[in-house]
């Protein structure tokens, strides 16, 4: 069985590793992520990813993880249900025996007991949505310098 521990920001130090609906699908709002980046959904969700193709992982709430793979694809995944303190630590754990982290699979959050880390509450993960990040566009009109 392998054991992953997936971790960020004040984590920092720990090896970091790590689908939904079509383009276009308006039944995917991310507008209510609380460290969301405006994204474009690219594709059709997938239900697994491989681990061994995972770069970097960002814990955006308490239910919305993105994971970025090799060759900078970054999926989306949005828990069933909120994981409690996921955020707080912004990283967790899975065991996989299949080199690939699927849906309906459980991660835990890490929990930190004095100097140590240990798993916190088990959570279900959902499916795993191609995103990518896009720039904010402002309706505020561009400020020209003085000519003069």
């Amino acid at each position: 069985m392998k054991l992953a521990l997936v971790s960020l920001g004040s984590l920092g130090a720990l090896a970091a590793l790590a689908s939904c609906a079509p383009v276009g699908d308006r039944s995917l709002d991310f507008r209510n992520v609380a460290d969301d980046r405006p994204v474009r959904v690219l594709g059709e969700a997938e239900s697994c990813i491989t681990t061994s193709a995972l770069r970097e992982t960002r814990v955006r709430d308490e239910q919305t993880i993105d994971f970025e793979v090799a060759g900078g694809k970054v999926y989306r995944n949005t828990l069933p249900s909120q994981c409690p303190r996921l955020s707080f630590n912004r990283g967790f754990t899975y065991d996989t025996p299949t080199g690939q982290l699927c849906r309906g699979e459980v991660i835990y959050s890490i929990e930190r007991a004095g100097a140590d880390l240990e798993r916190g509450v088990a959570c279900g993960i959902g499916q795993f949505v191609p995103i990518e990040y896009v720039e904010p566009v402002s309706d505020a009109p561009m400020i020209m310098g003085n000519e003069g």
